[in-house]
């Protein structure tokens, strides 16, 4: 199968039970997530991750004030989260959800102590125009690729 321009995939392996593993992605996503990735005109307090289908994934800023960038779609502990991504291309909020796209991370136990932790982001082509930026953006170095070996740093 042929990977389409529309789906990022990156994936990460970690020293940790797949529970863990799992855990601290959802739990600790503030301590991972880059305090510059912000839409929010102050500086970011705390990202929080609600887990439970219907939550949402938020940053709230110094000043009180509130972006909630996307919402809990599936939460499957240990195996699996699917979340929106509601960020336009002009990485801005996206208020219509037909035209956001979703994040699955998925978490494979290899063994007993290690977990292969495997993100895909997809339909990126449903926020229209210019897609291919937030494409390019997220498959990027200061993307998916920044949050997942921030997130296995999180068990050196």
């Amino acid at each position: 199968m042929t990977e389409s321009a529309a789906v990022v995939r990156r994936e990460t392996v970690v020293r940790a039970p797949i529970e863990r593993a799992f855990t601290v992605f959802t739990e600790r996503f503030g301590d991972f997530k880059p305090p510059e990735h912000n839409l929010l005109k102050a500086p970011i307090a705390e990202t929080v991750f609600e887990p439970k289908v219907g939550g949402h994934i938020y940053d709230r800023g110094e000043d009180g004030s509130e972006c909630r960038w996307a919402r809990v779609l599936a939460y499957e502990p240990p195996d699996r989260v699917v979340f929106s991504w509601d960020i336009g291309v002009r990485w801005q909020l996206e208020t219509e959800p037909e035209n956001t796209s979703e994040v699955e991370v998925r978490f494979i136990a290899e063994t007993p102590e290690r977990t292969r932790v495997v993100l895909e982001h997809r339909d990126i082509d449903r926020h229209g125009p210019g897609w291919q930026a937030i494409a390019d953006g997220i498959g990027g170095d200061a993307g998916w690729p920044l949050y997942l070996s921030r997130y296995a740093g999180l068990f050196a």
